[in-house]
């Protein structure tokens, strides 16, 4: 079966404000260009040919670091009310993906450079070969303190995303993570969207409800281990930015583009 090309949504309207600059968080350089620049090259090299990118903080500056680039494209987060908020604030640009089922689309944070092509192809492969509705790339990590973990039932079979502050002691043993690489039918991710409940303790959306929403919809959620454990490595302080250059250096930087999975 012939696929169109997936489309990629990356997350990049945070400010960072444990990176003690003004410059917005995706901004931030590794390897010598701004961090999000990693995940766009990543997008490509598995097949993307539509990049979009939500912004936010100082959005004039992403703009500017990627203008001439005619592949990438915008969609603005006004108002900083979760990563489902900023997901939907995309909707506009993908009117005629989300028409019908058969579309797919990630949903990746702009702050992880250290994403591979080939992780995102093994997702997409999943995703595609199970025909599902959403598809979860995973990590098991020795330390999963601070990362939703991923309950499966006794089939091992995905049940949820639960997040540390919300884990049961026996949940907080689980140490295969969400490091937030999804692949989604564009059609039901927005059609699930419109059913994501305000947060009540933080008042904000979180597309972590997503899968959920969906299964109770009657749809098919995979997961898939395919995460290396050093790609989870989050950026949240100059410290943490610094390990992340340097692995990203150690590595040689972007992956070559090649063609979309057939």
């Amino acid at each position: 079966m012939k696929h169109e090309p997936p489309i990629a949504i990356i997350l990049a309207a945070g400010k960072g404000t444990r990176m003690r600059s003004d410059l917005p968080k995706v901004l931030h350089p590794v390897g010598g260009r701004p961090m999000v620049a990693a995940v766009v090259d990543a997008c490509r090299a598995a097949g993307c040919r539509r990049v979009i990118l939500v912004v936010g903080y100082k959005q004039e500056l992403v703009r500017e670091a990627f203008a001439g680039d005619a592949g990438v494209e915008f969609a603005v987060q006004a108002e900083q009310l979760g990563t489902g908020h900023a997901v939907q604030c995309a909707a506009h640009l993908l009117k005629d993906e989300a028409a019908a089922p058969g579309r797919d689309v990630f949903v990746l944070a702009g702050d992880g450079p250290l994403i591979r092509a080939r992780t995102l192809k093994t997702l997409l492969a999943k995703h595609r070969m199970a025909d599902a509705a959403a598809t979860l790339a995973t990590s098991v990590i020795e330390d999963p303190t601070g990362y939703g973990r991923i309950v499966r039932d006794r089939r091992g079979r995905f049940e949820g995303i639960v997040e540390h502050k919300q884990c049961t002691p026996e949940q907080l043993a689980i140490r295969e993570v969400n490091p937030s690489y999804y692949c989604f039918d564009c059609h039901e991710l927005f059609d699930a969207l419109k059913r994501v409940e305000r947060n009540p303790a933080s008042g904000e959306y979180y597309i972590t409800d997503v899968p959920s929403i969906m299964m109770r919809q009657s749809e098919l959620v995979e997961v898939i281990d395919a995460v290396p454990p050093e790609d989870v490595l989050s950026i949240n302080t100059p410290e943490q930015l610094a390990e992340v250059d340097a692995i990203y250096r150690a590595r040689g930087g972007a992956e070559p583009v090649e063609e979309a999975l057939s």
